[in-house]
């Protein structure tokens, strides 16, 4: 998106490009630096900067994105949280959203989903050994690149052991994906809600449509809390994998290496299994040996001659 007339020209040290996206807090630009580097440049709406407690949680999102700086983050390689304008530049990480790609083309199918959760399991590995939780984890804040996807994002990231930053009551994150805990004043929260939302996206990435889905808020918050989600379209075989993450009781959910384990061996046992060459005939039937013709055909009744 061209920036607009009411836009910035410049922040810090970098020129600012074009639009990457807008949200209720603030814009995000693409910017150069003098060499050329792409960055992308958080800067908060001038009604939030002039908040004391919102720019105190800025300052705590440029210190936790700065400490999680791994090969599944966006590193952070300049900000200025007591600017007039506070703003944070990130490393330009070129890709669609999670959500632009279900929008645009649909499911993912069920071997990307793997591939998807491990990504996430890694990225959410790294940042919960920091101490920390994103507590914001959903298909807008994961970017899919060409060498592996990011989570980017940490607004409303908190350290495991500190005290929240927000007023009693606020319930911090986007409904759709948050946890039951989340919604409950005082209710504590670890890695293990980011564990719930990590099932959350892999549903509307396998469906198109998350597990508990609702125009208003104060009904997703209800579906989140005290109904079953929404699976409708999910693949049977992603079940065992998903479904767990999205249980009420957080002792009931795997941990981040559960499902490192789980999406290995998924993996492990579906590359056993395919032909050598990458080739399985349209029917997905393959002969008895094991073996395939050169040319990836087999013959209507399944059979391969001797020689």
């Amino acid at each position: 998106m061209t920036l607009r007339g009411d836009d910035p020209r410049s922040v810090g040290a970098y020129r600012l490009v074009s639009r990457l996206g807008a949200g209720g807090m603030g814009v995000v630009y693409l910017g150069r630096s003098v060499s050329g580097r792409q960055v992308a440049v958080k800067m908060i709406r001038p009604e939030f900067a002039e908040d004391d407690g919102f720019r105190t949680r800025f300052r705590r999102e440029v210190e936790a994105a700065r400490r999680v700086s791994g090969a599944f983050t966006a590193p952070v390689v300049d900000a200025d949280p007591e600017a007039e304008q506070p703003w944070l530049a990130t490393l330009f990480v070129p890709g669609r959203t999670l959500h632009a790609r279900v929008a645009d083309d649909g499911p993912l199918p069920p071997g990307e989903i793997r591939i998807l959760a491990a990504g996430l399991a890694e990225a959410l590995r790294d940042i919960h050994r920091t101490g920390l939780v994103h507590r914001d984890l959903k298909p807008a804040n994961v970017l899919l690149a060409e060498d592996g996807l990011r989570v980017i994002d940490f607004g409303i990231s908190r350290a495991v052991d500190s005290d929240p930053l927000t007023r009693t009551g606020l319930v911090v994150g986007t409904p759709p994906f948050m946890a039951p805990e989340q919604f409950r004043a005082g209710e504590a929260t670890g890695p293990f809600t980011d564990v719930f939302a990590l099932g959350s996206v892999l549903v509307f990435a396998a469906t198109g449509h998350g597990p508990f889905d609702a125009t208003d808020p104060f009904v997703c918050g209800y579906r989140v809390t005290h109904e079953e989600p929404d699976l409708t379209g999910l693949p049977d075989e992603l079940r065992e994998l998903i479904a767990p993450c999205l249980s009420k009781e957080p002792s009931a959910r795997p941990t981040v290496g559960d499902l490192l384990k789980h999406t290995e061996a998924a993996m492990s046992g579906a590359a056993a299994t395919a032909p050598t060459d990458g080739t399985v005939p349209a029917d997905g039937t393959v002969p008895a040996d094991g073996t395939v013709p050169a040319d990836g055909t087999v013959p209507a009744d399944g059979t391969v001659p001797a020689d």
